[in-house]
């Protein structure tokens, strides 16, 4: 059995003066990744680790994350960034066999897209949310579209 946490970056600035990798998270993306993971924490879902693009923003979500959890830092996936659904699908197939939960911190369209497939559940998916799929299966690998349940969908509550 896998799970996977889908983990769309928090709001993140479009300020001009930053190229899009290093666009920070506004003071409320900041505060929604927070609440965000209390949320996850108090329904008991803490993923072993965190996997996230290198974009600054997905970082700064991912830290905030891993840090009200308890968790390792994240470790950075090149891949993540800027992805299309097909080389999301192949990054969780090579994501490591010994976690059976991970949680990815990525971009859209790609996570809002690859949480459809994965699950045949259609979500809006708003900076910030968060979608835990699970799998039956033993590895990665065998990560396929319609082969996970969605067990879990949160997203923070506009407030900007």
């Amino acid at each position: 059995m896998k799970k996977l946490l889908l983990i769309r970056h928090a709001r993140a600035t479009h300020e001009s003066g930053y190229i899009d990798f290093e666009r920070p998270l506004k003071p409320s993306g900041l505060r929604d990744a927070a609440i965000m993971a209390g949320r996850l924490k108090a329904h008991n879902i803490i993923p072993q680790i965190l996997v996230a693009s290198p974009a600054l923003r997905t970082l700064a979500t991912a830290d905030v994350i891993a840090e009200h959890m308890g968790l390792a830092k994240p470790e950075e996936i090149k891949a993540i960034y800027d992805a299309r659904t097909d080389e999301l699908l192949e990054v969780i197939g090579n994501l490591d066999d010994q976690y059976d939960f991970i949680g990815l911190v990525g971009h859209n369209p790609a996570i809002g897209q690859i949480l459809y497939d994965l699950s045949g559940q259609t979500k809006d998916v708003p900076p910030g949310a968060v979608g835990l799929i699970e799998f039956d299966i033993d590895s990665w690998t065998a990560v396929r579209p319609n082969t996970g349940k969605l067990l879990f969908y949160d997203s923070p509550k506009d407030e900007d």
